[in-house]
């Protein structure tokens, strides 16, 4: 029976990697799967999956106006041997795609492995992070830590000057220059470390 997995967690937690070493397994056992990510996400200016340690996967991009269900179900009649679905950065989809996720799932009978962040910088939940809390069948959040040791479950946003930035636009892609994965306690401070 396919389900749901929703893995979140904060930035620089290894989110993407965890994508690439579960599709690997599933490459590695001559499976074929189906890697797919927002084309809002431009950071590597490709259609590649690739994690900070250098790790990488192409993938197709699809755009917030796109069906999954019928996506993904078109590409899986072309190739029904697709046994799971990968999609990393997935708080950048919309409600209406995560529910089209648990279509894929409960009528096209494909497993769906979802990653993505939980919280943007102000604290609060993407759309497609918040559906996928709802509708999951399975939820892993993947742990990270702040620069104090306790566990980063919240994101701020830095600067050109690596000044802490409250306010903005909701989605800003960036990386390690631009967001800093911190304690509730670091969140609300803005502090960026010990010193």
């Amino acid at each position: 029976m396919a389900s749901l997995h929703f893995h979140y967690s904060t930035m620089n937690a290894g989110k993407s990697a965890l994508l690439l070493k579960d599709n690997h397994n599933y490459l590695e056992q001559g499976m074929q799967t189906l890697v797919l990510k927002p084309s809002i996400d431009t950071r590597e200016g490709e259609a590649v999956v690739r994690s900070r340690m250098g790790n990488e996967t192409p993938c197709i991009l699809f755009s917030p106006e796109q069906d999954l269900y019928t996506f993904i179900g078109d590409m899986w009649a072309e190739n029904p041997k697709i046994v799971c679905i990968f999609i990393d950065e997935v708080q950048f989809i919309t409600k209406e795609q995560a529910i089209q996720l648990t279509e894929v799932v409960d009528i096209l009978n494909i497993p769906v492995m979802a990653y993505g962040l939980r919280t943007d910088f102000q604290g609060n939940l993407f759309e497609g992070s918040n559906t996928l809390f709802a509708q999951a069948d399975r939820l892993v959040e993947i742990r990270t830590i702040c620069w104090c040791g306790k566990r980063a479950n919240m994101v701020l946003r830095l600067d050109e000057n690596r000044r802490v930035v409250r306010e903005g636009k909701q989605v800003e892609v960036g990386g390690n220059d631009t967001y800093v994965s911190v304690c509730r306690n670091h969140h609300r401070t803005g502090k960026l470390n010990a010193s």
